[in-house]
C-alpha cells in the first residue's frame, strides 16, 4: 500500500471503535472524495483542536470561550449531587437520557494496574477539593460495572468518607463490562431513577 495512505489507515485504527478494516474503510470512503470528505474532516479537526478544551471545573469538553461549560454555569442544574464518570464522553451519553439535572465531574479514565493509571493520574484530588468546599450532598457514580470501575468505586467511596456525603452508583440496566457511553438513554434514565448506596 501506498505509505501516506497506510499512514492515514493506522491514525484512524487508534480510534476507539476502529479497528484496521474499518479505518481502511473510512480511509479510502476519505480519499475518493477528499473535496467533500477529506477536506472537510481536515478542516473539522483542526477547529476542535483550536477551540475545543476540557472544563475547568467539570472536565467536559467545551470551547475555549465558555469555560466553564454550559452545564456547570447552567444554575438550574442541582449543585447537591454531584455525577462521577471515566471520561467526558459519559457526560453527552447521561444528559441524553434526561434523567439527571446534576453537575458533572470526568475523571478521565479509572484506576487500571494493567494501563499502570494509579489514583494521581485522575482527576480524584479534584473531586475531593471540590465535594470538600460544600454544597454537595450525593455523589452518584456512574462508572463502567467492570473491575477497574469496582476499584474505582471502591477508592472514590473511602476518599470521600470523611467528608460526609453519599456516595451511590447506578443501579441497575448497565450490562456488566460495559461503560455508560454504551448505553442507551431509557437504560441509563433508569439506572440513574434507582441509584443505590455504595459502601
Amino acid at each position: 500500500m501506498v505509505p501516506p495512505v497506510d499512514n492515514l489507515i493506522r491514525a484512524l485504527a487508534k480510534l476507539p471503535g476502529l479497528g484496521r478494516r474499518s479505518a481502511e474503510r473510512a480511509a479510502l470512503a476519505l480519499l475518493r472524495k477528499p473535496e467533500l470528505l477529506l477536506d472537510a474532516l481536515t478542516a473539522a479537526l483542526q477547529e476542535a483542536r483550536a477551540t475545543v478544551c476540557c472544563c475547568s471545573v467539570c472536565g467536559g469538553f467545551t470551547s475555549r470561550e465558555q469555560n466553564p461549560c454550559a452545564l456547570c454555569a447552567d444554575t438550574s442544574r442541582d449543585g447537591a449531587v454531584l455525577c462521577v464518570v471515566e471520561e467526558p464522553s459519559d457526560i453527552f451519553a447521561i444528559e441524553r437520557s434526561g434523567g439527571y439535572r446534576g453537575r458533572y465531574h470526568a475523571l478521565m479514565g479509572k484506576l487500571s494496574p494493567a494501563r499502570q493509571t494509579g489514583p494521581a493520574d485522575l482527576r480524584l484530588r479534584a473531586l475531593a477539593e471540590r465535594v470538600g468546599r460544600g454544597g454537595v450532598t450525593e455523589v452518584l457514580l456512574a462508572l463502567s460495572t467492570d473491575m477497574e470501575g469496582d476499584a474505582t468505586a471502591g477508592y472514590i467511596g473511602e476518599l470521600l468518607r470523611p467528608l460526609g456525603v453519599r456516595v451511590t452508583r447506578l443501579a441497575f440496566g448497565l450490562p456488566a463490562d460495559s461503560g455508560v457511553g454504551y448505553s442507551d438513554p431509557l437504560t441509563l434514565k433508569r439506572a440513574i431513577s434507582g441509584r443505590i448506596a455504595c459502601g
